[in-house]
């Protein structure tokens, strides 16, 4: 639980935003699901010929605005072009961020669901999910009321080229980094922590989890420090999305995925 309530956000006006950029940038919105504050939504962009599959996510906890705010001032600035093919599903908890509390309306974490699959919200994304193919990278975008700075997690399982450093030095002149030992209970270096013990190994499984299991050999959750301004940790994210964008590009070029 955050020690305040944040600041709510108007999930239904935030969907009309990413419903008018995508559809000016040529996405297909989906509509895979709904609740009382507003839709679940989906935005995808394909594009002929080989491209890297780029999955990012925000707006599973509502009292985390910043994330879902930046994805769609990145959608409006154009920067999911033709580089890669895109899967964007950036309001996960809309009951949540229209009360500026983490939890559902049922009181669940839905960040702890995709295991038991106990929530409507989490049981409809996984359906969507289950509709994908395999991405070639996921970004799960998040904030944190505990920490004192810019953070990640990365879970590599193949030992691919990583991101983080680069995502971390991005984001150095916009926010702070967490230099904390131990972040979350976890041990961090330099604002990044590898967690050792197995993750599918959990009782509880995070978004990151789920798609780690089915979807990637290579996921990263975000998180930007929560007490800090709100256009401040905007502006981290970005710096830290469009690293992570043009890094995974550059990759793909060198070395294709199936």
């Amino acid at each position: 639980m955050s020690p305040v309530k944040a600041a709510p956000l108007d999930p239904a006006a935030v969907a009309a935003r990413f419903a008018a950029a995508g559809s000016a940038a040529g996405f297909r919105l989906e509509r895979y699901g709904d609740t009382t504050a507003g839709p679940l939504i989906a935005l995808t962009k394909r594009t002929p010929g080989p491209r890297p599959r780029i999955y990012l996510s925000a707006g599973i906890h509502g009292d985390e605005p910043a994330p879902p705010l930046a994805l769609v001032e990145l959608l409006e600035s154009g920067l999911f072009d033709e580089r890669a093919n895109w899967f964007i599903c950036p309001l996960l908890n809309p009951n949540a961020l229209a009360r500026g509390v983490r939890e559902n309306l049922d009181g669940l974490d839905l960040n702890r669901d995709y295991k038991d699959l106990a929530s409507a919200e989490v049981r409809a994304h996984v359906a969507w999910l289950q509709r994908q193919p395999r991405f070639t990278v996921t970004l799960s975008v998040h904030e944190d009321w505990e920490s004192v700075g810019y953070y990640l997690y990365e879970l590599n399982p193949d030992q691919r080229p990583t991101l983080a450093e680069s995502l971390l030095a991005a984001v150095t002149p916009v926010c702070p980094i967490d230099p904390s030992p131990l972040i979350d209970g976890r041990e961090a270096r330099g604002g990044i922590l590898r967690p050792v013990s197995d993750p599918l190994l959990r009782e509880k499984w995070p978004e990151s989890i789920y798609l780690r299991a089915h979807y990637t050999t290579l996921t990263y959750t975000l998180e930007s420090p929560s007490a800090f301004p709100l256009v401040q940790r905007i502006a981290a994210h970005r710096a830290a999305l469009e690293t992570a964008i043009a890094l995974t590009v550059e990759e793909f070029k060198r070395h294709p995925a199936s």
